[in-house]
């Protein structure tokens, strides 16, 4: 039987491109600060436990950093584009793998379509309110699109360049708001009270706290792109946990200290609808200039958003491509070591998707945003929960004797990601914003999933043996020119 040749040229993505801050930028840039504290981290306080959700955010960070320790300790390991997928592969075999390949796939793109969608609405919404300009939110998406592939054309370095500025952006705009309300009047302990962390559905708040990390756990995908990957990925991973975490529990309490901790759920609830309370807080604090900028700088965080989203989803129909799970010309890479061929079958994708919401005449915000973004975070989320376990499996079938970084921690962290897991499936509705009975449903696309992935293993192991087999080499053929290190 002959294995698959090396990677040539042709499919080769661009090697030492990347540094501990360029892989944080590109995975911090997905996960979009201002996005998530204007949209998800207000939603949370709503619909969650209210000011309660400062106490959420820092007991998700201890869940994730926990799960980061494994994973760091599985990055030093493997050093492959297949992010999550390669981890299962490594840990739990080839039909877990596919099956996390399809929950990869199927969860990013939905999620970038659904981030089409929402710098659609809100370009169309933010550019008409400051200046009378309205355009179809469609028209708006288009253009986001077609400018997001044109940089990402330009090489990874060039992403991590750009999407680094846009990070800064949103980042000190929020920190100015934070350093305002704190000046004026202080932060409120009482987000620390008992009774107030532990108030309203705590659960729905610890679920919105974790789905503001969602973007965090790519860090693995740019592996064969980053510089000395084995030390570059996981310092690059602690870096994105460790800043997401403390900024959004920072920024939060400055939020619920504005509105008073104990009434945070109530003028929560008030803006819940306009999706207004942090702009509503920041015209009250910062005045109408810089509320003006906070806006424009919201869409840049959601074109930020949707060029680092679709920047890791491409890298994963790159890596199934390879490794002959996906049509192989989907593999073929730019001199620079862009995946053209696939980064234009992801936005083909996401941007058709939009464009069957457009048609129907529906609005992005209740129909297009909720469906693709609620099951793309709820895809991300299980990624995260299945690679926890392939990195207990893994280092428990080689006998690893550091317990604590490879049994110990990941294990506690694998027990929180459950959870958030659980909640995210019997709140689904809470998450994605919408009860319609379709939107309910697609969940089961988890099922449809873990189907279809086992079917595919046993047909590739019956009637194509190479390509079975020839996953495993796939995830190996890398090891031989990464950088090594030994631990001290």
């Amino acid at each position: 039987m002959s294995l698959p040749t090396a990677t040539s040229q042709q499919d080769a993505l661009s090697k030492n491109s990347l540094g501990v801050f360029g892989v944080a930028f590109l995975v911090l840039a997905a996960v979009a600060p201002l996005t998530g504290i204007v949209v998800v981290t207000a939603i949370g306080i709503a619909l969650g436990n209210g000011g309660g959700m400062v106490a959420s955010f820092i007991a998700v960070t201890a869940v994730l950093l926990l799960f980061g320790t494994g994973y760091a300790r599985m990055s030093a390991e493997l050093v492959n584009a297949g992010g999550f997928y390669a981890f299962v592969l490594r840990g739990l075999g080839r039909p877990a793998a596919l099956v996390t390949g399809l929950v990869a796939m199927i969860g990013y793109n939905f999620f970038v379509a659904g981030a089409v969608g929402t710098i659609g609405f809100f370009a169309q919404t933010v550019i008409a309110q400051l200046t009378g300009l309205d355009l179809h939110w469609y028209l708006w998406a288009i253009i986001a699109v077609v400018a997001a592939f044109a940089l990402s054309r330009q090489g990874i370095g060039f992403s991590a360049k750009v999407l680094g500025i846009s990070l800064v952006c949103e980042v000190l705009i929020l920190l100015v708001f934070d350093f305002a309300v704190l000046f004026t009047h202080g932060f409120d302990p009482a987000a620390f009270n008992p009774g107030i962390a532990f108030s309203g559905a705590v659960g729905v708040g610890f679920l919105f706290a974790g789905n503001a990390f969602v973007g965090v756990e790519a860090t693995g995908l740019f592996s064969e792109e980053a510089r000395d990957p084995k030390r570059t990925i996981p310092r690059a991973t602690f870096v994105a946990i460790g800043f997401i975490g403390l900024f959004a529990a920072f920024t939060t309490w400055a939020i619920v200290s504005a509105t008073g901790a104990a009434q945070a759920q109530d003028t929560a609830l008030g803006h819940l609808e306009a999706g207004d309370l942090v702009f509503s807080l920041s015209s009250s604090y910062l005045g109408s200039p810089l509320t003006t900028a906070m806006m424009m700088l919201l869409l840049v965080s959601l074109f930020a958003a949707l060029m680092a989203l679709h920047n890791s989803a491409t890298r994963y129909l790159y890596s199934l491509s390879r490794a002959r799970i996906l049509p192989r010309s989907l593999s073929r890479t730019r001199a620079n070591g862009v995946p053209e061929r696939a980064s234009i079958v992801q936005f083909a994708f996401a941007t058709a998707v939009a464009g069957l919401f457009a048609l129907a005449g529906l609005d992005p915000i209740t129909s297009l945003v909720p469906s693709m973004t609620g099951f793309g975070t709820l895809g991300i989320i299980t990624l995260q929960l299945l690679a926890a376990l392939a990195i207990v499996v893994h280092f428990r079938r080689t006998r690893d004797p550091r317990l604590f970084s490879t049994l110990v921690a990941p294990g506690i962290g694998l027990l929180g990601l459950a959870v958030i897991v659980l909640l995210a499936i019997l709140n689904f509705p809470v998450l994605a914003g919408s009860d319609a009975p379709v939107i309910a449903a697609l969940p089961l696309l988890l099922l449809a999933a873990l189907a279809g992935g086992l079917l595919w293993a046993a047909h590739l192991r019956r009637n194509r043996p190479e390509v079975y087999e020839g996953l495993n080499y796939d995830l190996e053929r890398f090891e031989e020119n990464a950088p090594q290190h030994v631990d001290h």
